[in-house]
């Protein structure tokens, strides 16, 4: 993601479990720390955070999900290498074509690569085959939210309204995506981020609509038999509505700042989902 959200009006950016899977659908790969851990998405992945200055360098960026990941995997595989092509502004269509909005923006990437970052992913998982495991995704933010603001201008009846159809337009590009990503890393260990609500406004009235989106996440995982980091359950927890309006102004910027990316103990939550969906031993 990589969208500032207002609280109502946002510009342009950053429960599946169990009820997503069946007892005949295909176990997801399980492969402990390789040599690599590759990290793909938009600006989550990229550990974007509103409070750096502009221009500030990618290794201003440090505090994201992939870093505080990483260093949970270090503590069972020490001499891991991380390698991340988050791209902020990326949605499954530019992941694909190429295009992503930061490189038009000046932005500099952790690990940078030309052409679609779907390509360079595939590219460096030829180039090391065997050796990358994990690969996280997190891609949805900037699908999702060209509907939610600019389509819709926030209207709850406009989005209920074309949701159904918007989620499985998505859906079926990100399944595209992990298939080729399964197909390129058989043995490979692939976590998928899944969806949130980010505006404190709407928690009640789209609690339905983001359990879908979040749902049809979990299902093109499955499909390929990958993992998804619960993050419905970090950012909108079950309780009331004053309940996730505090989570969300505590693990996000959009109370103080207006921007739904995460902040450092957002981060540190969302890598604490993935490691708990990793399997992985906890050290």
């Amino acid at each position: 993601m990589r969208f500032k959200l207002t609280l109502a009006v946002a510009v342009t950016f950053a429960f599946a479990g169990s009820t997503a899977t069946s007892a005949t659908s295909p176990r997801p790969v399980y492969q402990p720390p390789q040599s690599y851990y590759l990290a793909l998405g938009d600006s989550i992945a990229y550990g974007f955070q509103p409070t750096k200055k502009p221009g500030a360098r990618p290794s201003a960026f440090a505090t994201g999900y992939v870093d505080v990941f990483t260093a949970s995997l270090r503590k069972l595989s020490p001499g891991l290498k991380i390698v991340n092509y988050g791209c902020p502004g990326e949605s499954t269509v530019t992941f694909t074509r190429g295009g992503c909005p930061a490189f038009a923006d000046g932005f500099k990437l952790h690990d940078a690569f030309r052409g679609s970052q779907l390509a360079a992913a595939l590219s460096f998982l030829r180039a090391h085959s065997g050796q990358v495991s994990p690969i996280t995704l997190t891609l949805w933010g900037n699908d999702w939210f060209p509907l939610l603001l600019d389509k819709c201008k926030g209207a709850v009846a406009c989005v209920r309204k074309h949701a159904q159809s918007a989620t499985a337009s998505f859906a079926s590009r990100l399944t595209s995506i992990l298939q080729r990503l399964r197909a390129a890393a058989p043995g490979a260990e692939i976590i998928v981020t899944g969806a949130w609500n980010p505006d404190p406004n709407q928690l009640e009235q789209l609690r339905s609509v983001y359990r879908s989106l979040d749902l049809a996440i979990a299902r093109a995982a499955t499909a390929s038999r990958a993992r998804t980091a619960k993050s419905l359950a970090v950012f909108n927890p079950p309780g009331s509505v004053g309940t996730q309006r505090a989570r969300l102004c505590s693990l996000t910027f959009i109370c103080s700042k207006g921007d739904p990316h995460p902040t450092d103990a957002g981060y540190r939550a969302m890598a604490r989902a993935f490691m708990t969906a990793s399997g992985y031993p906890v050290k």
